[in-house]
């Protein structure tokens, strides 16, 4: 079984929102339900941390969580200035010293308990499994403007979350980038740095992140062809 870590700390200015981005509605309720349902109804995942603002800690969680049926949440946590710090921060929260710990930002409200139970399962001799997609456009390097070179499009992928890793693993590879004052793009980053053995599996191109208002309309869309599908 698997503890699960949520990071909603975003603070949704690119939104447009006036409020926190886990708090932006979307058809009819928070972003984060979406990722915290999924979670609940994941048949892996035995608890939930969440790490959100901390001046909303109290204003949100504790008034509605419960309430609306996340009976797995565990903790919440409030988040550092970082992404890299809050999943840190998440992890503390954390005592499963022999399991698996899964990794999800809330600003992808389109991941299912399907995708959740797949990336859990990490298989033998390997450290970290996570979700990705390929790529479809060409990725050129660029230098001041012009293109240094192409990148071979059949060897990239496009990553999401959820990322699920030996809880150890991910752990000495936080406290490592601490110690360094490294700053990775995401968790696998982290852990690779470090020696780690990150696989991936594929994931969905509805799992999109919600970042600008177009991502909003688009995930309505997708919500709204589930619900009718």
């Amino acid at each position: 079984m698997a503890l699960a870590i949520i990071v909603a700390g975003g603070r949704g200015s690119r939104l447009g929102s006036p409020s926190a981005k886990f708090e932006h509605e979307l058809c009819g309720k928070p972003l984060i339900m979406y990722s915290l349902e999924a979670f609940q109804a994941a048949e892996s995942v035995e608890g939930i941390v969440l790490v959100v603002p901390g001046h909303r800690l109290s204003a949100w969680v504790v008034e509605r969580l419960r309430k609306r049926g996340i009976g797995k949440a565990t903790s919440t946590v409030a988040g550092g200035a970082t992404r890299q710090q809050s999943v840190f921060l998440g992890l503390k929260q954390v005592d499963n010293a022999n399991g698996v710990v899964v990794v999800h930002d809330a600003a992808r409200p389109l991941v299912t308990a399907g995708m959740i139970d797949v990336v859990c399962d990490i298989p033998d001799g390997v450290d970290g499994l996570i979700t990705s997609s390929g790529v479809i456009d060409t990725i050129k390097v660029v230098d001041g403007g012009f293109v240094v070179s192409t990148l071979e499009r059949d060897r990239l992928v496009a990553v999401q979350t959820p990322q699920a890793f030996r809880l150890e693993v991910l752990r000495k590879a936080h406290r490592a980038a601490e110690a360094e004052g490294y700053q990775g793009t995401d968790d696998a980053a982290l852990v690779e740095r470090i020696g780690g053995k990150v696989a991936i599996i594929q994931g969905s191109r509805d799992n999109i992140k919600v970042t600008y208002p177009e991502d909003l309309a688009r995930a309505k869309a997708i919500i709204i062809k589930r619900s009718t599908g």
